[in-house]
């Protein structure tokens, strides 16, 4: 019986190391998340499309320069008629035109704003892809270390059933057991090899959906190693997510930006003053040397008087969609309040499926062991030994699958929070700076200038990439 009680506690103790336990050449959970990060097509997008809402800045903020447009002309003409004959001229003009807005009730300004704003939104919705990404990335790997544990299990009890079934078969040789045992051991064989087959397709469905996430197959994906520490109770966990979370962030932000457009439709009720300069040059017949030179500068005042109801309906749109905002930002304070209630939720449970399951693989270990020795004695039957052995492999299974569960839950608490982030893992990666571009483009750079170069430069290397 000694050596029954070392196999149980050598058995516990396998089930309860595998997952802080080293693998040769494994893939951390740290590799794989950087893999994920790295490797992501959805972060890419969502950079270009903070890059696009960083040039909203720009070119909000070239309104306020002034500008100046060429023009050229050229023009020839001929006619003919019975009584005066053929005539024929040509002519044509070049000229360039200076304007500036001089102020307009602060409407430019309002839409700066309003862009910056958009910018603060879009960086708050980027974090949350790269908290998507990080989580997408955390699954596949604890998906394929359950599915492998899951494959390892039904291998050894195909190899445990095996010898079930020879030993049945001498036994039945010599008339201990009746030809229905080896019968019963075979079909539960049968029904291992099954289930084997069924967990080797898990796994190669589990390794396709690393790659989707990393960009690689996993080799041996290690374990997690330590827990990250999340919140002390439920209610700072939300307090938390209320503060950090970037779709809260982003939520606010919406919210401001429909307050600043409601200015924005007020102030285009309102009439713009605008300087401008003219320079001109027109020629009529080269061979005359008709010639003609036209300059001029001037204040202008301009407004709308009657637009048919489209004002007033621009100002109406943004009241309602102030309000949509709003409501967006009340949705997501409850719905961030139940995803932490349901992750804190998901981690208790896993916690007490692990406390029963420990105790219930300890159960099983005892109970098939003694079992198989009962057998072996003509005390137990080759059923009771498969039933045995079937109820240790259940409960192994929940274990691991709790164990796992454990992790996942905890990690998309973490996620809930909005702190699933590169910094906050402490990753050590290069991370995309978003504050880079838009210090290089907010103050609306020329593309001739040595500035808007270098931004051509970063862009098609961007591209290249």
């Amino acid at each position: 019986m000694s050596s029954r009680r070392t196999k149980t506690k050598l058995a516990m103790l396998a089930m309860a190391t595998f997952l802080s336990a080293p693998s040769a050449f494994a893939q951390s959970l740290a590799d794989t998340l950087i893999g994920a990060y790295n490797h992501s097509g959805l972060l890419e997008q969502n950079r270009a499309v903070l890059r696009a809402a960083d040039e909203d800045v720009a070119q909000a903020v070239a309104l306020l320069r002034p500008t100046l447009d060429y023009t050229a002309r050229y023009s020839y003409s001929y006619a003919h008629n019975n009584f005066s004959g053929s005539s024929n001229s040509d002519g044509g003009s070049v000229g360039l035109t200076a304007s500036l807005m001089v102020y307009d009730f602060g409407r430019t300004r309002l839409a700066i704003d309003a862009a910056k704003e958009t910018v603060l939104a879009t960086r708050d919705a980027l974090v949350g892809i790269e908290q998507d990404v990080l989580l997408r990335g955390l699954v596949a790997h604890m998906n394929v270390r359950r599915s492998q544990e899951f494959v390892s299990l039904a291998e050894n009890s195909v190899r445990l059933i095996s010898e079930e079934l020879r030993a049945a078969r001498d036994r039945f040789e010599v008339g201990e057991v009746t030809r229905t045992d080896v019968s019963l051991a075979e079909a539960r064989l049968a029904s291992a090899r099954s289930t084997l087959a069924a967990a080797q397709g898990s796994l190669a469905q589990s390794r396709e959906e690393y790659r989707a996430a990393v960009g690689v197959y996993p080799n041996s994906p290690g374990a997690p190693g330590a827990l990250p520490s999340t919140a002390a109770s439920l209610e700072t966990a939300r307090d938390i997510a209320v503060r950090t979370h970037p779709d809260m962030s982003q939520a606010k932000r919406s919210v401001t930006v429909a307050e600043i457009n409601i200015a924005r439709a007020d102030t285009a009720k309102l009439p713009t003053v605008s300087a401008f300069g003219e320079l001109s040059h027109s020629f009529g017949d080269l061979t005359v040397g008709d010639t003609r030179q036209d300059a001029s500068v001037g204040l202008q005042l301009s407004g709308p008087i009657y637009r048919g109801g489209a004002l007033a309906s621009a100002t109406r749109q943004a009241i309602a969609n102030r309000d949509a905002a709003r409501g967006s930002l009340h949705f997501v304070r409850h719905s961030l309040g139940l995803e932490v209630g349901n992750a804190w939720s998901s981690i208790l449970v896993a916690e007490a499926s692990v406390r029963a399951g420990t105790q219930q693989v300890r159960a099983a270990q005892e109970a098939f062991d003694g079992t198989r020795e009962e057998a072996q004695l003509g005390a137990r039957t080759t059923l009771d030994v498969l039933d045995a052995e079937q109820d240790l492999l259940d409960a192994q299974a929940e274990l691991v699958s709790a164990q796992i569960d454990v992790y996942v839950a905890t990690y998309q608490l973490l996620s809930a929070m909005g702190l699933m982030t590169v910094d906050h893992l402490n990753l050590g990666i290069p991370t995309y700076d978003p504050v880079a571009y838009y210090n290089a483009v907010k103050d609306a750079p020329a593309g001739l200038s040595k500035q808007g170069q270098d931004l051509d430069r970063v862009l098609r290397a961007i591209g290249k990439d």
